[in-house]
């Protein structure tokens, strides 16, 4: 428990630093950043901007009226009811609302092309490691180390280029089909959902399962050299039992960890693969609101992505005391 609370308080320290420094840094830009936001959208659009717009841009900055800790202190009652403040370009929309839109795109390709990328990198490197120099593992073994390095968003315009505008078998771009009603409880758009997201969510899982693959080859081999496992061997055990019990639950704990410290990457490659399938999550809507130097929704993406990745190895660190009894001893 001491462990755990330990890294409860880090990661609650960790996340107020990140809130401050969202709050800290446009306050800090040379000049006036209300006014280079509204100088940025009158260029864009070749139009003045419009009195509420003005009063958008002058708010999401800090009440002109009130000192820094008083508009620090609103900033984080905002927070507290999930207020990001008003879009410029889509005004009046809140960034709540376009952030509410978007964020269960990103939680549903993240989600499941995580999980599968994991549990086949992890089971097929831990078959790996178990009989190294294997003909399966000559294949693979240098097939991954190169794929490891290939970048998301390259292989996703190369399959956007080779599945979709050469071949026809997947659609250029989106989430669903538009000509189907919106709704869970439509059968046909459930199913154009998968079908929109079917080449995303592959892309990703091929470029993220070769490094958990490596990652969990690497570790079993040195783990099934361990007097432990030898010993398990010696006694005569079935060998699924050897493999599972013994030198994979041990080997699995830096996969774990790793998955935590990965999840910043894997978000990074992942709002990247929406930007070039106009997926409709929180890649698409970032790219737009850059484009259009939409700062609130800019801000409220960047402190999603951080609270995400935080709460993310929170739930990683608390998996591997499970699974690592010494780590519940700790002073």
């Amino acid at each position: 428990m001491r462990y755990f609370r330990r890294r409860l308080g880090f990661y609650l320290f960790t996340a107020w630093a990140a809130v401050s420094l969202n709050f800290v840094l446009p306050r800090f830009m040379p000049g006036n950043p209300a006014d280079t936001l509204l100088r940025d959208l009158q260029d864009q659009t070749g139009q003045a901007p419009t009195p509420e717009q003005v009063h958008t841009a002058q708010t999401f900055f800090g009440d002109p009226t009130k000192d820094l800790l008083g508009q620090y202190l609103d900033y984080w009652k905002n927070l507290a009811h999930f207020d990001f403040g008003v879009s410029v370009t889509n005004y009046p929309t809140p960034v709540s609302q376009l952030v509410g839109q978007a964020l269960p795109w990103t939680v549903l390709l993240v989600g499941t092309t995580t999980v599968l990328a994991w549990v086949l990198g992890t089971a097929l490197g831990a078959y790996m490691g178990w009989k190294p120099g294997s003909r399966f593992d000559a294949i693979f073994a240098p097939t991954t180390t190169f794929l490891h390095a290939v970048p998301p968003f390259w292989l996703s315009l190369v399959a956007l280029w080779g599945f979709s505008y050469k071949l026809g078998w997947f659609p250029v771009g989106g989430g669903y089909d538009p000509k189907v009603p919106f709704s869970l409880n439509n059968v046909w758009f459930v199913l154009s959902v998968l079908k929109y997201g079917a080449l995303p969510a592959c892309t990703l899982v091929f470029v993220g399962f070769n490094g958990w693959l490596f990652s969990m080859r690497n570790v079993m081999v040195t783990t099934v050299s361990e007097d432990y496992v030898l010993l398990a061997r010696a006694k005569g055990l079935a060998a699924w039992r050897v493999l599972f019990k013994y030198a994979a639950r041990n080997a699995l704990l830096p996969n774990i960890t790793g998955l935590a410290m990965a999840i910043g990457g894997i978000l990074g490659g992942t709002l990247m693969t929406e930007m070039v399938f106009s997926y409709p999550g929180l890649g698409l809507l970032l790219m737009k609101a850059t484009t259009g130097h939409d700062f609130p929704v800019m801000q409220a993406v960047f402190l999603m992505i951080t609270l995400a990745v935080l709460v993310a190895n929170l739930i990683a660190d608390s998996v591997y005391v499970l699974l690592d009894p010494r780590t519940r001893d700790e002073g």
